[in-house]
């Protein structure tokens, strides 16, 4: 079973014209107790992000005085934050945005490259739907192991035309044990390769074995192999 962004953001997303101003930006930010905001035009397409970090460029450069050439080449991008009085000033552009449709694999993927906390959800149009943080992202990690568990008898073995009372599973803080017989070598491997990829699952421990080997490797470097 797969997850996607859709899946798990946040539906409620608050959001912010070009023309809002600071002031409107921070007690928004500290009413709603979130640390960005999605900027948007009259079609909710997403122009860029305001951050606490893009915000608190007027308190980090209020008193510096550049009192070198190099030095005010340096300052000069965060004093034109720190100058910013509207959404269109101080946030960051382009914002990085990812589909509902992508996996939350993809889009963990996507934020570490991006180095971003949070991004805005579109659809098809590119219009703002929601956002994901790494806090949902990681929210899928506190899975109960009885969820795991039912994730991967109902979400893979049956996917699979495998009877999930063929097989073994137990999960224990969300590592995932798999014991009994699969007819070929093949499917254990692809059995393994889809509990893995389940979001909230840890790791997995793989102790099938098969009836046929189907594979080209030694199966005496798999450790369910089984001699039939």
């Amino acid at each position: 079973m797969r997850w996607y962004v859709g899946d798990v953001m946040t539906r409620d997303v608050v959001s912010v014209a070009p023309t809002a101003g600071y002031k409107e930006i921070a007690d928004l930010m500290v009413r709603r107790s979130i640390s960005a905001v999605p900027v948007v035009d009259a079609q909710r397409q997403v122009l860029g992000v305001v951050s606490e970090a893009d915000l608190l460029a007027k308190l980090e450069y209020a008193d510096r005085v550049p009192r070198h050439p190099l030095t005010a080449r340096r300052m000069r991008s965060g004093q034109q934050k720190a100058a910013g009085d509207t959404a269109a000033e101080l946030m960051t552009r382009p914002a990085v945005t990812v589909p509902a449709t992508e996996t939350v694999t993809g889009a963990a993927r996507l934020m570490d490259a991006a180095r971003v906390k949070r991004m805005p959800v579109v659809d098809d149009g590119g219009r703002l739907i929601g956002i994901v943080s790494r806090r949902d992202l990681v929210r899928m990690y506190t899975r109960p192991d009885a969820q795991l568990r039912a994730s991967v008898a109902e979400g893979v073995l049956r996917s699979l035309w495998i009877d999930p009372a063929a097989l073994h599973i137990t999960v224990r803080a969300g590592i995932v044990t798999l014991s009994g017989r699969v007819d070929r070598r093949s499917l254990a491997g692809i059995v393994v390769a889809f509990t893995r990829a389940i979001p909230g699952v840890v790791d997995v421990v793989d102790q099938l074995s098969w009836e046929v080997d189907d594979g080209t490797d030694d199966n005496r470097y798999h450790p369910g192999f089984a001699r039939s």
